[in-house]
């Protein structure tokens, strides 16, 4: 593996590094996309009758998951209006949007750059194999091997690194994409139900203030 890297030359080293940062945000991503800390079944207004989900709002755990703090966002603000009370659940939504795609659109990037520095190799290692012809050695073939490894190398390793980064990029996409569907749906229905629904514990809490 080393030999690789050596013959590879210093593109592999930008090389390597994009294939650290894919395999990372990859890892981070999948670890933080899971639906059940995007869109937790209890908090769900389909799930569950809306006086058990307020219940579960004024808890601690409903704050731990994109959903939790959207919906508490427009229960705190009840008591203002329900204008109100919706732009705050859409500008806490537009936050948690944004957490959701945290370094997805780098991870596109490196599926990008990636083949593009394989390529540049590529084209060094030619320069590489005609720079050493010279009239001496002209019937040589073997002083162009280094140069035609290097660009061999860096191609396969730059397609190597580009191909999964690009799978994970476009997955985690369209899995970003439902997510945030289905947030503003859960938005709507609770919003919705918080406002054009009786429920005893928000009327209660109403009355009271």
């Amino acid at each position: 593996m080393w030999e690789l890297v050596k013959a590879g030359g210093w593109l592999m080293l930008p090389l390597i590094l994009s294939s650290i940062f894919t395999v990372a945000i990859t890892l981070e991503r999948y670890l933080r996309l899971k639906r059940s800390q995007v869109l937790p079944q209890d908090l769900l207004v389909n799930g569950a009758d809306l006086e058990t989900l307020v219940a579960k709002l004024e808890q601690e755990q409903a704050m731990r998951s994109p959903l939790g703090r959207i919906l508490k966002a427009g229960y705190d603000h009840r008591d203002q209006g329900e204008q109100f009370a919706r732009a705050q659940m859409e500008a806490a939504a537009s936050q948690e949007i944004t957490h959701l795609e945290k370094n997805i659109n780098f991870l596109g990037t490196l599926s990008a750059i990636a083949p593009l520095l394989g390529l540049l190799g590529t084209v060094l290692g030619i320069i590489e194999s005609f720079l050493v012809i010279d009239v001496g050695s002209a019937g040589n073939a073997s002083t162009m091997m280094p140069g035609i490894s290097k660009a061999l190398i860096t191609t396969a390793v730059g397609m190597l690194i580009a191909i999964p980064a690009m799978i994970a990029y476009r997955y985690f996409q369209r899995v970003v994409h439902e997510y945030v569907a289905e947030l503003e749906q859960q938005s709507t229905l609770f919003h919705a139900a918080l406002f054009y629904k009786k429920v005893p514990h928000v009327q209660e809490h109403r009355r009271a203030s």
